[in-house]
């Protein structure tokens, strides 16, 4: 699965496909290369899936020779491969070197045509340079940091434009930093630590207070192992590299890392992936925070994909809290967000495999031209819509035959929609809860929705076919634009109206004609209609909504099998299969006049 950035080399017909969620293939061309781009609307991809795309970082020897050269930055002097002019050391040969000591205002170089590993062992050394940076690799063929002891790295405030470098420790070759020690890092102009090919973390406690981005590799960003600990004026972690669709990913394997940034947490020009480690992220001032209009500070952000498939993400982010311009997939783990906008966001396509996500706060919770969930367990509390498949053309009229009409006459997209076929997804929501611009088919799964209290939005939401033909669905909230799944739906609901509003906490049984139970629900929020559709469910048959009693038993989002049914009162009844006078059957059919005024 490649897929590349449209706006740099995918030509405009390839973007329209991307846009309306399609699969296609097309030739990219430039000066003096032509790339194969494939993309694609499918979010089922794993870890080892998105990084078989990508070029894997080279194999590194890690080990350093016990045949070392000893600077000692407080008094250096020249040797074999090493030669000082000023307070500028240059190393000028592959070996290992163990630097210790304080270099007040001047730098160490290393610019080496040899083949093989230049190994820097930082043993207790402070650098620190008031004109460059004062750790910098200019030329090399590979190059290892080990950290022992504490380390400091400070840089100018100011480079000079003929500067090749341009952070407190950088290198134009491939880096790696490990080792047991400790590595502090301030980036006084620019970027922390950036590298112009690739960069593997594969150890040590660092931390980075940068200007602009904190942690850059251009080629790729790959973190094994370490703490770290990023303070970032722009982009906390970064790869850019905008020229080959194989690089420009960034991938934490383990460890552990946490970023406070002005803009984004994490930032791909292709792939973001979480395998594992622990990632904690405040992005943009948070949730809270008012940025300019131009900004969109993300907790993480992948231009192809965002894959998760373990670990523990953390995210507090002033705009989405995961964004891809392609598709995101969260196959395990742990995903908290708390969103200034949408909670996850993926132009393409989202899918929700495993693992646990739990959306705290957003604008709109879920929202991808096509969202699949399959598994795990997904909370979302939004402001706005909870769950939103949508698409920019969604709301254009159709062309005769061309599409289902939508109430109000706007088109239904076929390739839009919402898919659950598994796991539990529980919804919060201020607008619409469950709203697609196209399709809404559940086969299997358990939905339960506590949508708006205000007649302008409804719990479900849909604008093509709603077909449910397995597992539980729930949908509690306002009446004036309630809807229910199609007549046709190869499984049944029950869609009740109350005559005065049910209000918090209000415990509502769902009784079948014998007064046996279906299923218990905890209202969290008012409401005055509910649907439920299960295989409990038989078209034709009366059903009734006894409210009060209790709710025994395990719950998801307040929904139960079974309850306490002592003292309840019968508040309305309805048959099965029909919607309600008033409520807007699925477009495929149901009853009612429609959901829009």
């Amino acid at each position: 699965m490649r897929r590349l950035n449209a706006t740099i080399l995918v030509p405009a017909a390839l973007v329209a496909a991307l846009l309306a969620g399609c699969s296609a293939t097309a030739d990219a061309a430039s000066p003096d290369t032509a790339t194969t781009v494939t993309t694609t609307s499918d979010a089922d991809v794993t870890v080892d899936q998105a990084m078989a795309a990508n070029t894997a970082p080279d194999d590194v020897d890690l080990t350093a020779s016990d045949d070392e050269v000893a600077i000692d930055l407080d008094a250096p002097t020249g040797a074999d491969g090493l030669t000082v002019d000023g307070s500028t050391v240059t190393i000028t040969a592959a070996g290992t070197y163990r630097l210790s000591g304080t270099l007040t205002d001047g730098s160490v170089v290393v610019s080496t045509s040899d083949d093989g590993v230049v190994h820097l062992i930082l043993d207790g050394a402070s650098l620190a340079s008031s004109t460059t940076s004062p750790l910098q690799v200019l030329d090399a063929d590979q190059v290892v940091v080990h950290l022992e002891g504490e380390n400091v790295l400070s840089d100018t405030t100011a480079y000079a434009d003929t500067d090749e470098a341009g952070a407190a420790l950088f290198s134009s070759a491939d880096l790696t930093i490990t080792g047991d020690g400790s590595l502090t890092v301030e980036g006084n102009a620019n970027d922390g630590i950036a590298a112009k090919d690739g960069l593997v973390i594969a150890g040590g406690t660092i931390t980075v207070d940068a200007v602009d981005d904190g942690i850059r590799g251009k080629d790729y960003l790959v973190v094994t192992g370490g703490t770290l600990d990023v303070t970032a004026g722009g982009d906390g972690l970064k790869s850019d590299n905008d020229e080959d669709a194989t690089l420009g990913y960034v991938e934490i394997i383990d460890g552990s890392v946490d970023i406070t940034a002005g803009d984004d947490g994490i930032a791909a020009q292709t792939d973001a992936i979480l395998a594992d480690g622990t990632v904690g992220i405040v992005a943009g001032g948070g949730h809270r925070a008012t940025v300019a209009a131009d900004a969109s500070p993300k907790g993480v952000s992948g231009t192809v994909s965002v894959v998760v498939g373990g670990g523990a993400l953390l995210v507090d982010a002033a705009d989405d809290g995961i964004g891809s311009d392609g598709v995101v997939s969260i196959a395990a783990g742990s995903v908290t967000i708390a969103a200034g906008d949408d909670g996850v966001h993926g132009d393409q396509a989202l899918q929700i495999s495993a693992g646990t996500v739990d959306i705290t706060t957003s604008v709109e919770g879920l929202e991808a031209g096509l969202i699949t969930v399959a598994g795990g367990d997904v909370s979302v509390v939004a402001s706005d819509d909870g769950v939103n498949a949508s698409d920019p053309d969604a709301t254009t009229e159709a062309a005769p035959g061309a599409a289902q009409q939508a109430p109000g006459g706007s088109a239904a997209s076929t390739d839009v929609g919402l898919t659950i076929t598994g796991g539990t997804l529980v919804v919060d929501s201020g607008g619409d809860g469950l709203d697609a611009n196209g399709f809404l088919t559940m086969t299997g799964g358990t939905a339960v929705v506590s949508g708006p209290t205000n007649d302008g939005n409804g719990a479900l939401d849909v604008d093509g076919t709603f077909d449910v033909s397995g597992g539980t669905l729930l949908a509690a909230g306002s009446s004036g634009m309630a809807m229910t799944p199609g007549a046709d739906s190869a499984q049944s609901f029950v869609a009740f109206t109350f005559s005065s509003t049910q209000t918090v906490g209000t415990v509502v049984h769902v009784l079948d004609a014998d007064g046996t139970e279906l299923a218990a629900f905890e209202s969290s929020k008012d409401f005055s209609s509910l649907v439920y559709a299960s295989a409990d469910v038989v078209t034709g048959q009366t059903y009734s909504a006894a409210t009060g009693g209790t709710v025994t038993g395990d719950t998801v989002g307040g929904l139960a099998t079974a309850g306490d049914t002592t003292g309840t009162t019968v508040a309305t009844t309805a048959t099965a299969g029909e919607a309600i006078a008033g409520m807007g059957g699925g477009p495929t059919g149901g009853g009612g006049p429609g959901r829009r005024p």
